[in-house]
């Protein structure tokens, strides 16, 4: 019996995300008795690969293939069946991410396991397995009790700390057959973005609203994210009215994020506009409707127009920075 935890990584590298995943797959192996083992899918240096022993990852197994460059949700769904089945996985640990989530229910199938989706803490009970999860837009929790003898788990990004638990880790890598009909991805272009902190992968988040009033006061907001090191959101009547890229959209119908820190300035905080930034660790708050529903989500408020607070704001984080 193990846990197995899948690990994605970005060009080679692992982010934030993969070593949460590894601390939360370390916790249960601990209440259950057992070792970690961490799959890695594509070329992976090996100092990289042994940064997952750090948080508890007793054995790491790296997938290797020219078949596999490209993520394809069925054909990484049968390698870590195959996997799980030799590593004889308890308990299988995914993010709840666009990833995660194509690859889950493929892998119930295989697996005849039921899933825990979007989970938040470790288990809180293991007879009956029960796991936690925020529902209704986080303004409510749910304890789901898993009756199959493998369960597939999903953790939400930035729900779990990072916890140091170094391992002597093993790395095994293994360039397995793949069946080519299970290949249905294919990439015809690829455009980064450049010179500008991707909302998915930001601790930081400042964020704008109609508060804002007019595409023309967006210039703190900006200049407040580049002091913090922060990415820029907007929410969807803002997009929707071209004031800024619908690329920054948050929400349930635009991107769904996790950072440290996300601040609001003049968001009401519409239930679909809170769906998709209710994983956030911090929320912060400015607005002049001391009833506006994103002060019910937000840790710490401020009531005021936003168009005098952040001037004041960056004038503050100037001020800290000197």
């Amino acid at each position: 019996m193990s846990v197995l935890v899948y690990t994605e990584n970005w060009d080679g590298k692992f982010k934030k995300l993969s070593f949460e995943l590894v601390s939360y797959a370390t916790g249960i192996a601990k209440m259950l008795d057992t070792k970690v083992t961490a799959v890695s899918i594509g070329k992976v240096d090996e100092n990289e690969l042994i940064r997952l022993g750090t948080y508890g990852a007793n054995k790491i197994i790296n997938v290797i293939s020219d078949k596999l460059t490209i993520f394809d949700s069925q054909a990484y769904t049968s390698i870590l069946s195959e996997i799980a089945s030799k590593e004889n996985a308890s308990v299988i640990v995914i993010s709840n991410n666009n990833e995660g989530k194509a690859i889950a229910p493929r892998l119930s199938v295989r697996l005849k396991a039921g899933v825990g989706s979007g989970v938040s803490k470790l288990p809180l009970s293991l007879n009956p397995f029960t796991v936690y999860k925020r529902t209704y837009s986080g303004n409510a929790f749910a304890h789901v009790v898993i009756k199959s003898d493998i369960k597939i788990l999903t953790l939400a990004q930035n729900s779990f700390d990072l916890i140091e638990s170094p391992a002597n880790a093993t790395i095994d890598t293994i360039n397995p057959a793949v069946d080519t009909s299970l290949l249905k991805t294919t990439i015809k272009d690829t455009q980064k973005q450049s010179g500008k902190i991707l909302l998915t992968d930001a601790d930081i988040v400042v964020s704008g609203g109609r508060g804002m009033k007019s595409p023309d006061n967006w210039a703190p907001l900006v200049e407040l994210a580049s002091l913090l090191g922060a990415a820029t959101a907007c929410s969807r009547p803002v997009s929707d009215e071209g004031w800024r890229p619908h690329e920054e959209h948050t929400g349930q119908t635009g991107k769904i994020i996790a950072p440290n820190l996300y601040i609001a300035v003049g968001i009401s905080g519409a239930t679909q506009h809170l769906a998709g930034i209710s994983s956030s660790k911090y929320i912060v708050a400015i607005n002049s409707d001391k009833d506006a529903p994103i002060f019910e989500a937000a840790q710490y408020g401020i009531v005021g127009d936003a168009l005098k607070v952040l001037p004041k704001l960056v004038e503050a984080v100037k001020e800290i920075r000197k």
